[in-house]
Order: structure tokens, then sequence, then C-alpha cells
């Protein structure tokens, strides 16, 4: 009878363990977080599950929304936050466990986030009006890069940044990107509108993307020779923005911590 049940406490324990193990949080071996010097610039991402340097991801003077995207997998229209999200940066750099997958990797941030900056956050869904990416009429004006599976990958990135004229820009700008995707291109529109893009072209490729045009909040068309940024896109992209308004699953900051705690 002792022995038996003694077996039937062993198989209860090792059931226990096996589902402790595969229900736990995925987590980084060890992570360092350390104040960005100021004056960087921009961030560095590199490393982490799929790229050339699987154990081990490093983030130099990257700002804590990017960060908190980038874990959630999110658009950065995705994210509400308070401001101060996107000027606090930091060097980090994390071990990552052997065979990781990207899915665990983005659990692992998301636990770093909640240890080290006591982060908190919801999810709901929010009426957005957006503006949708799309192939005009007539068809695409610009070659395509096919995606190079071979080619070297350098791991999991945050959202492109938004890019915007200067405060105060009054004209035209020129818009230069080189074999960006199309959700590259969302980001810089949607910087340059100061509204939500989404990208729902389906192109998966790179592009080299040139035009100028005027900036509708930013330049007034009048008296310029300069085509809007709706015509520009049609006209020398093949490219359109549709306007729509969507129920979008946005991330919600509830809490989070300035400083980390210690290393």
């Amino acid at each position: 009878m002792f022995t038996g049940n003694r077996c039937l406490l062993t198989a209860c324990l090792t059931i226990s363990l096996v589902e402790t193990a595969f229900g736990q949080q995925p987590s980084f071996e060890v992570a360092s977080i350390k104040p960005a010097a100021p004056g960087k610039g921009g961030y560095v991402v590199h490393g982490g599950p799929g790229s050339t340097d699987p154990g081990l991801a490093t983030f130099a003077n990257i700002d804590l929304f990017s960060l908190v995207a980038l874990a959630y997998g999110i658009q950065r229209h995705q994210l509400f936050g308070p401001d101060w999200l996107t000027a606090t940066r930091f060097d980090i750099a994390a071990r990552v466990p052997q065979e990781a997958t990207q899915d665990q990797y983005r659990l692992m941030l998301q636990d770093l986030l909640a240890a080290r900056f006591r982060l908190l956050v919801h999810r709901e869904q929010r009426e957005l009006k957006v503006y949708e990416l799309e192939v005009a009429q007539g068809g695409l004006k610009i070659a395509e890069y096919p995606v190079d599976a071979a080619a070297a990958n350098d791991g999991l990135k945050p959202p492109p940044p938004l890019s915007a004229p200067r405060l105060g820009y009054q004209g035209a700008v020129n818009v230069v990107l080189g074999k960006a995707s199309m959700q590259r291109v969302a980001n810089v529109l949607s910087g340059l509108l100061g509204e939500p893009v989404t990208d729902g072209t389906g192109l998966k490729g790179t592009f080299d993307v040139k035009f100028r045009a005027l900036v509708p909040q930013h330049g007034d068309a009048a008296g310029s020779a300069d085509p809007d940024l709706f015509e520009a896109l049609r006209v020398e992209l093949g490219l359109k923005l549709v306007r729509k308004k969507s129920m979008v699953a946005v991330l919600v900051v509830d809490h989070m911590e300035r400083t980390p705690t210690e290393n």
C-alpha cells in the first residue's frame, strides 16, 4: 500500500512539475539595464531569436515606447501611454535561452518590463480615424524587391519611428526610402500626416520610395508647383490613402516606473 501511494505521489509531483515548467512566464537568463547617455539620436536593436545572434539581444538608446510596442508586437498607433515614454531611453543587454522562439522572446520582454519597470497594461478596442494605404487604380508604379530569405536577419525590431517635418515647417518635403517595407512607408506617412496610417496593400517585399509633396497640415498648396501628398502618392508611386473609421485593438499603459529596479 505504501509503495503504491509513494508511486502515485511521485507521479503527481512529476506531472505538477511538468505543468509548472511549461506554464511559467519565459524570462531572460540575465538582463542589464542602464540609462542611455544623452544626445545619442536614434536607437539600435540587434540579436534575439531569428537573428544572426540569437543568444544575446542588445538595445542601444532604446526608448520605452518603442520597447513596449516591440514586446507586445503592435504598431505605434496602437499604444497609448504617458508622453515621457518616448523620451526615456536605456541601454539593455539580455541573454536569451537557447532555442527560444520569437513568441517566447516577446514574452521575455514583457516579463522584463513588468519586473524591472513595474509595467501594467490592459487591452481594449477603440474606434480610431485612420488612413489605409492601398494600391491605386492603375497599379503600383515602383519596383518591388522580393523577400530574400537568405539575407542576414538582425532580429525583431520595434515599429519604425514616425517621421515628421520640423516644427513650423512650411513647404514641400522630399521622402527618400531605400528598400523600405510598406509598413515602413505607412509609418512615415503617419508621421507626416499626424494620424494613424495602416498598411492595407498586402505587399510583402521592399521598395525604393521617392517623392516630393506638400504635407496638408504643414504647407499651403496655393501657388506651389508641388503636388499635395495624396496626389504625389497616386501619380509617382501608384498608391493611395483611404480614410476610414475602424475599431482597433490597442494597448493602454496603466502604470510604468521611469527608473528600473537595480540589475
